[in-house]
């Protein structure tokens, strides 16, 4: 069960002068991180990931249109956009998340690609025809609640969720908020990083409006968001670093507690300044960082967008470049090397 902490005092305020004054996303890694290694997979594993990536390389698959509920004839061959997500790192990850059970594995993935063509994020962006925009969430950030901003100690982009921030009362629009920035923030993952960092700080603000500050989400919107975070992005938290929780936050977390995935309770952070796991220079000053970041809707945003496109279309068009086939790996398309370090396996036999 959750155990609550003494809070621990931020690491001392950053001098004014060696601020950084920033409104904007930090659009690449900076050059003084790295990230880790690469964990080496046994024979045994590469053997279910060639099992695993057989089935999706078939040209006569079909996936279902929805999640549930699929009629007989609701299915679709694979998009360009879906084969490019269906990575190395992406089976591998399945894997993972169902402990090397090929079958289990397979299931999850078509499930989670139906979930995505229901959702509509299947097609790598708006401007490739993806149905949740950025127009139809902006109104949820107005207020920075939140943030694509800095990255960590071991190269993940970091999502600030700031629930004190809170603007808008409780509906599904809210769900589809989290989900478009949770693919944004994926879309600044570097070369060898597929994982991201979550800061979540539950301080109370004061210019947004108090009908909204203090709410915590209705239980079956956190069990809605904890299904899709768990079973559609299996792998994809590195940390979530938590800190000035509230009692009600408590209680929210210990009601929430049995259904979160005993992998992901391993990555919970409880009120450690975060400066111990993020550079002072990708970090918001409010934590001991030397980012001065003020978040202004009206650049931000626009920026936010824009610097995600880029990195799609970067994405998109190595894909396409290196012959658009299953199985490539993310660390040439998100790279700039000519030629693969990772050519796509010969799985057929």
């Amino acid at each position: 069960m959750f155990k609550r902490f003494t809070k621990k005092n931020e690491e001392d305020v950053v001098p004014t002068d060696k601020l950084i004054k920033i409104d904007k996303p930090i659009p690449e890694l900076p050059s003084t991180i790295s990230p880790p290694k690469e964990k080496k997979l046994t024979e045994a594993e590469w053997a279910m990931y060639d099992e695993v990536a057989t089935h999706f390389q078939d040209p006569d698959l079909e996936i279902p249109l929805k999640e549930k509920n699929n009629p007989p004839d609701s299915l679709a061959p694979l998009n360009e956009f879906e084969k490019a997500w269906l990575t190395r790192e992406c089976f591998i990850r399945y894997l993972r998340a169902t402990k090397w059970v090929v079958a289990d594995c397979i299931d999850r993935i078509k499930l989670t690609l139906a979930w995505r063509r229901e959702f509509g994020i299947s097609n790598f962006g708006e401007e490739n025809g993806d149905s949740l925009t950025a127009d139809s969430v902006a109104i949820e950030n107005e207020t920075g609640k939140q943030v694509v901003l800095g990255y960590e100690n071991d190269a993940r982009p970091i999502l600030y969720l700031k629930p004190g921030r809170q603007n808008t009362a409780t509906s599904h629009r809210q769900v589809k908020h989290l989900v478009f920035m949770l693919e944004r923030v994926i879309d600044f993952m570097p070369r060898g990083q597929d994982s991201l960092a979550l800061l979540i700080d539950f301080e109370k603000y004061s210019d947004v409006p108090k009908a909204e500050t203090s709410k915590i989400p209705p239980l079956g919107v956190g069990k809605e968001v904890l299904h899709i975070l768990q079973t559609h992005y299996p792998e994809r938290l590195g940390k979530a670093l938590l800190t000035n929780i509230p009692w009600l936050a408590w209680t929210f977390l210990k009601l929430i507690h049995p259904f979160i995935d005993p992998l992901t309770r391993e990555k919970l952070v409880f009120d450690e300044p975060f400066g111990k796991y993020v550079p002072q220079e990708e970090l918001d000053a409010l934590y001991g960082g030397r980012l001065d970041f003020k978040y202004k809707h009206d650049v931000y945003w626009p920026a936010l967008i824009k610097i995600s496109k880029a990195h799609r279309e970067h994405y998109v068009q190595r894909f396409q470049k290196f012959g658009g086939k299953i199985g490539l790996s993310e660390y040439d398309l998100r790279g700039s090397h000519e030629e693969l370090v990772y050519p796509v396996r010969k799985t057929h036999k």
